[in-house]
């Protein structure tokens, strides 16, 4: 066996590599289907804001009264909800409404009776919200489309750094990783699925303990007991295995 192999950084064309095609289509398959999910999100998130804003641009102010309220317990009021039911009239026609939302600490000053301020979209005249905690929630409600925006954007980062972390898992440890010899810590398992075992290499004198990644039913370039492996740059506790197969492909053996 000749070796041949090339000084960093070396030619390595990404459909010379054994599987990265086929890594990087699965990559863009699940990539693809997070973007669908994030759409879809997006789609319901995008529905709500336009329908809660067109209730804001319809509603009218209506005068209620308490007829009865709902709180939870006096230690848990602070920043909690409490319902009320309320009688109120549009168009001559009298309301009686159940469960209509409010601010517990609001609510806990309105006895039986007591005047409060609705908002009724006339379309729809048995769905009231409580005007005070309805305008406050429209607060963040109007912050709606820049987090779609925001996370929009962020999906698709997240979509191209992941394409380029496989590409370049895939390459850089061919291209610009440094070639040593490996001393695997015991036998290579007999597997067909893809191994990673501890292993380490020595460089000036100095022992490196790493993990070794090897491709699934190859045989390594060996020399004696020691593998031929690459360094992936920036994560120095891992290597990759240099099988045969994949020397050949590259042309490093003869």
């Amino acid at each position: 066996m000749q070796f041949a192999i090339p000084h960093a950084p070396r030619r390595v064309r990404f459909s010379q590599v054994p599987g990265a095609v086929g890594r990087l289509v699965r990559t863009v398959i699940l990539g693809l289907l997070f973007m669908a999910v994030v759409g879809a999100g997006a789609a319901f998130a995008g529905r709500f804001f336009i329908k809660e804003r067109d209730f804001f641009a319809r509603a009218e102010e209506v005068e209620g009264f308490v007829a009865s309220s709902k709180l939870p317990p006096p230690e848990k009021r602070v920043d909690a909800e409490a319902t009320l039911e309320v009688l109120y009239s549009v168009d001559e026609r009298q309301y009686t409404v159940n469960g209509v939302r409010t601010a517990a600490e609001y609510a806990e000053g309105l006895g039986r009776g007591a005047q409060v301020k609705l908002l009724v979209d006339p379309s729809q005249p048995d769905k009231p919200r409580e005007a005070q905690f309805a305008r406050a929630q429209s607060g963040a409600i109007n912050l709606l489309p820049w987090g779609l925006g925001v996370g929009a954007l962020g999906a698709v980062v997240l979509f191209l750094r992941e394409l380029r972390r496989t590409i370049r898992a895939e390459l850089e440890p061919l291209r610009r990783g440094d070639l040593v010899w490996l001393t695997p810590d015991g036998p290579l398992p007999e597997t067909r699925s893809e191994t990673v075992f501890p292993a380490s290499y020595y460089r000036k004198d100095v022992k490196h303990a790493v993990r070794a990644r090897a491709r699934p039913g190859r045989a390594p370039v060996r020399n004696g007991a020691k593998v031929l492996a690459a360094v992936i740059p920036r994560e120095q506790d891992w290597v990759r295995v240099i099988d045969e197969d994949l020397a050949r492909t590259l042309g490093w053996i003869r």
